[in-house]
């Protein structure tokens, strides 16, 4: 039995049904009290992957611990991101990924062992992609709230009084916040690896280095075309959730296939 992923799983459910009861309440301002279950469940969640990612000698790090590792900066990135922007109404979708997670790496162990100690240069540019994933992967959550927020908004469905939103105008431009920094650590991600990474494109792994390419042109195309051209709404949603599935190609698709399916 793994106890820290079953802690940290139950507590996750907690702040989810948590966060699902704040977006119903009159008053906006979160309890402290709200707090406890989504500390406890990221304080055994960091616990949960000090012992299986590191090792006495190397790092374990298959596609599902790597996984449980983006969903960690996530949860903590969108915990602490809530209160700011309102996004309460995604905590419940992240934290309930998170559990999932938990539970497919828990029944489907896995184990790739790497040696980061001995190439911490490989270090910096596997940091850099997990920011810059976990970074725009949030990005594409707050397009689809954007969307729906939109979607409503234009076909006057019934009012969202009922439900704690962030101002649309506020929503966008955080939106565009989040893609920017996203792109500048998928920028140092993709420059890392052509200085450090000898064999980006050799066969096998090219597929990485290509996929990640085309994501960076989709993100710098938005961001040139929201600055420069003004877009905005359902267009830059599409191209958001398009560079967000590109990208999860290019670190977890081949991983999937060889590691999930094949195994």
């Amino acid at each position: 039995m793994d106890y820290f992923a079953l802690i940290s799983s139950f507590f996750y459910i907690a702040a989810g049904a948590a966060a699902v009861r704040q977006l119903f309440s009159p008053n906006k301002s979160q309890p402290v009290w709200q707090l406890i279950p989504i500390t406890i469940a990221l304080s055994s969640h960091a616990v949960w992957l000090y012992q299986h990612i590191i090792l006495v000698d190397g790092q374990n790090l298959p596609m599902l611990n790597v996984l449980s590792l983006v969903t960690f900066i996530i949860s903590a990135l969108s915990t602490f991101a809530s209160k700011r922007l309102n996004t309460g109404v995604l905590l419940p979708v992240v934290y309930a990924f998170t559990v999932i997670n938990f539970a497919a790496v828990v029944y489907l162990p896995s184990h790739f062992i790497t040696h980061l100690e001995t190439h911490p240069q490989v270090g910096s540019h596997i940091i850099f992609a997990l920011l810059a994933y976990s970074i725009l992967s949030i990005a594409s959550l707050l397009a689809i709230q954007l969307a729906y927020i939109d979607y409503r908004l234009k076909n006057h469905k019934s009012p969202l009084t009922q439900i704690n939103m962030p101002p649309l105008m506020t929503l966008e431009k955080s939106l565009f916040q989040f893609i920017f920094i996203g792109f500048i650590l998928l920028t140092c991600t993709l420059l890392t690896g052509f200085i450090f990474l000898e064999d980006m494109f050799a066969q096998g792994k090219a597929h990485k280095a290509v996929f990640t390419l085309i994501a960076w042109v989709i993100y710098a195309v938005i961001l040139w075309g929201h600055y420069t051209k003004g877009w905005r709404g359902r267009f830059v949603v599409y191209i958001t959730i398009v560079g967000s599935s590109v990208l999860t190609l290019a670190y977890f698709g081949s991983r999937f296939v060889r590691e999930i399916i094949l195994t």
